[in-house]
């Protein structure tokens, strides 16, 4: 069983008034929960990684847990995308880890989410910053919530670390007007388009 000792963990939350038109009667927030991670598998290749994602399960939850109680509650949550940088010493396959714990953990929390949590992952060096992905959490194709958070902490992830990272969202983008599905019109099955 690998153990992924964390470093640090950062939350932040954004609130977004306006982008250069009117003020929003009710702000935009935006809010990343980030844990800087030992990578036991740095400096070496290991074929079987998957069982990994069971051991980052209550990272995945904590983060979640984290995020909600930035953002005040799960009311009013309707956004959520997740992201890895995985240090030099590692390999991408790495970050693919949190495909499973960090978006289940959110969808657990949250509730009836049923969109794909979108994603993010990439090998970066110290002081790496990453665009985290974010969609809807019911479906997909609301234009509205589509947008990226941009994270990273100044201090990491070393070469032997992996900055894992959720991000959850309250509204669409400040200014919306570009169409498309609107959430109020969501019907079933329209988060698995």
């Amino acid at each position: 069983m690998p153990e992924f000792p964390i470093r640090k963990i950062v939350v932040e939350v954004e609130e977004i008034f306006h982008d250069g038109g009117p003020v929003a009667a009710v702000p935009r927030r935006r809010a990343a929960a980030m844990a800087l991670v030992k990578n036991p598998f740095a400096g070496r290749y290991v074929e079987e990684l998957q069982p990994a994602m069971d051991d980052l399960k209550p990272l995945g939850l904590m983060l979640a847990d984290r995020l909600i109680e930035a953002l005040g509650s799960k009311d009013g949550i309707d956004g959520y995308g997740k992201g890895a940088i995985v240090g030099a010493a590692g390999e991408l396959e790495h970050g693919a880890l949190w495909h499973v714990p960090g978006g289940y953990a959110m969808r657990e929390r949250l509730g009836e989410a049923k969109a794909i949590v979108p994603s993010a992952k990439k090998v970066g060096a110290f002081g790496a910053r990453m665009d985290v992905p974010i969609g809807h959490i019911n479906a997909s194709y609301v234009r509205g919530h589509f947008d990226a958070m941009e994270v990273g902490i100044p201090d990491g992830p070393r070469a032997d670390e992996i900055l894992f990272i959720l991000v959850m969202t309250s509204g669409p983008r400040i200014h919306n007007r570009m169409g498309g599905l609107e959430a109020k019109d969501i019907k079933a099955w329209d988060g698995q388009r």
